[in-house]
Order: structure tokens, then C-alpha cells, then sequence
């Protein structure tokens, strides 16, 4: 099992070591350059260790790049990937796990997100009153506090969606998400008028799969797969369990659930359709 912080580190290392061989530097040369042994260039590379975003800079500066989003895209990952950086998350990290901060600084570098959701509406489009639900059934006994904190982080993980450049996100939502109730009557009836607010958003493509679709490829559980802009072979997908994530990022395993995503949006009703659907799921049809 790969952890996030694992996966970065390496997937940033090999963007580092293609950036050193396109400026045409040995190992040795570009640690003489940065006053390092050869040794720490070689385990930046390999992912054996962190890096942080100054030292990820100064090697930048070294291989003379000049994107200015592709050194502000590294830097973050260095600080994302056990080299010091922080991110908003952070000051909740008492609260929050480490699986999900990893999950969540992966979902803030991102470019692009397609997810599949089979039992409740995803993070990014669920409203307070339904994450409050959400979080509540599934932390039983939580004191009102930690309640409060946690979709506190929930809901401010929707700034992906609202940033100047924001998240490009492909959501197939099963059509049981509609009907199962959470929080009652009410939350429900709020949080079908925001997924039909969101439906519309320019950047947000959401499907949903009918009843009527019978079985498919994801019914075993949900998935999302994150693309990020301007790095090789970065993308990767994560499953979540009951008290851990499994980031799968092998090409096979990308391209079978990058497959399987584009086999249930063809199988989903159109996004014109959908909204006609979660219209009728609030009116009670």
C-alpha cells in the first residue's frame, strides 16, 4: 500500500531527475552546483526522502525553469510530501488523520478529479447540514466540538471550486445518493437544490447512473482519480476504507479506472438529464 505523502515524494523526484537531464547535468554535477553531496540529489530523485520547497527552488533555479506554474505546482508538492510546507489543513491536523490531510492536499494540487460515489454525495458538493449528518453517523459519539471542527474542513475544502483556476471536476453519482435520506427531510431538500446549483457550475460535469442501469463496473465501491497539470505521470487514484486510503498510481491501475469512469458515463444519464432527475428525486417522484 502506497501512502500520499510516499506517492509524491517519488513522483516528484522523477520530475526532478527529467528536469536535471534535460539541462544535460549529472547527479554530481547539480549537487556541486548546490554545494550538496551527491547522495542528496540522488535520494530527492528517488523519493527516499523529503525535499523542501526552498531546496525544490534552488534545484529549479539550477535547471533554469522558468514556468512560473510548474515551480509553483513543485514547490507545493514538496511541502505536501514531507518536506515542511504547510496547507490550510494543517492547523487541523490534531483533528484530521493523516491519511485524509494527504487526501486533502492531493485534492488541492489536483488540476482535474473524476469520482464515482455510490452511498452519499461527495465532499466537494455536500452542504453543511448534510456533511453535519454525514460526519456524525459515521464518528458515532463525537463531542459537539471536534463535530463542528470536522465539517468545518469539509466544507472548506469546497475553495477548490471557487479558486481562480478552479478543480476540474466529473462526478457519477449512483442515483441511491439521491434517495437515501440523511439528516431528514429538509437537509435533503438543501442538499439536492445545491448538487442542481453545482450541476451548472462551468467547471463541474455530473452524471448520474439510474436505477435502471442495472449492474456496472463501480457498483463495488467509490474511487476518485486526481490529474495534475504541467507533471508527468502524476495521476493517481484513491480508494477510501473505513480507517485508511489506498492510492493506486501503476499505469495499469490508472488506465482500468480511468476506463471504468468512462464506461459509466456512458451507461450515466446525460448531465441535461441528471439535472431533470435530481429535480425529481426533491419533488418526491
Amino acid at each position: 500500500m502506497r501512502h500520499g505523502p510516499a506517492v509524491r515524494r517519488r513522483k516528484l523526484g522523477e520530475e526532478l531527475r527529467s528536469l536535471r537531464h534535460t539541462t544535460g547535468l549529472t547527479s554530481r554535477e547539480a549537487a556541486r552546483l548546490l554545494g550538496w553531496h551527491q547522495s542528496k540529489v540522488s535520494r530527492i530523485e528517488t523519493g527516499a526522502s523529503g525535499v523542501t520547497p526552498r531546496d525544490v527552488t534552488r534545484l529549479l533555479d539550477a535547471y533554469d525553469v522558468d514556468d512560473v506554474h510548474l515551480r509553483s505546482l513543485l514547490e507545493a508538492l514538496a511541502g505536501s510530501a514531507g518536506g515542511g510546507g504547510t496547507g490550510w489543513w494543517h492547523a487541523y491536523r490534531g483533528l484530521i488523520p493523516p491519511q485524509y490531510r494527504d487526501f486533502i492536499s492531493l485534492e488541492s494540487q489536483a488540476g482535474a478529479a473524476r469520482t464515482l460515489e455510490t452511498s452519499v454525495v461527495p465532499g466537494l458538493l455536500q452542504t453543511a447540514g448534510y456533511a453535519r449528518a454525514v460526519t456524525r453517523s459515521s464518528l458515532d459519539g463525537l463531542p459537539p466540538g471536534q463535530l463542528d471542527s470536522l465539517v468545518e474542513v469539509r466544507l472548506a475544502r469546497q475553495g477548490v471550486l471557487y479558486a481562480p483556476s478552479p478543480l476540474q471536476l466529473s462526478v457519477v453519482l449512483d442515483e441511491a445518493v439521491l434517495r437515501r435520506e440523511v439528516g431528514g427531510p429538509e437537509v435533503m431538500r438543501e442538499q439536492l437544490d445545491h448538487l442542481a446549483h453545482a450541476a451548472q457550475l462551468p467547471h463541474v460535469h455530473m452524471q448520474l447512473l439510474p436505477f435502471e442501469a442495472g449492474s456496472y463496473i463501480g457498483l463495488t465501491g467509490p474511487f476518485v482519480i486526481f490529474s495534475f497539470p504541467n507533471i508527468s505521470d502524476l495521476d493517481v487514484v484513491v480508494l477510501d476504507h473505513l480507517t485508511s486510503s489506498l492510492y493506486l498510481e501503476r499505469r495499469e491501475d490508472l488506465e482500468a479506472y480511468s476506463s471504468a469512469f468512462r464506461t459509466m458515463q456512458a451507461h450515466a444519464l446525460s448531465p441535461e438529464r441528471s439535472l431533470d432527475l435530481i429535480a425529481a428525486v426533491s419533488r418526491g417522484d
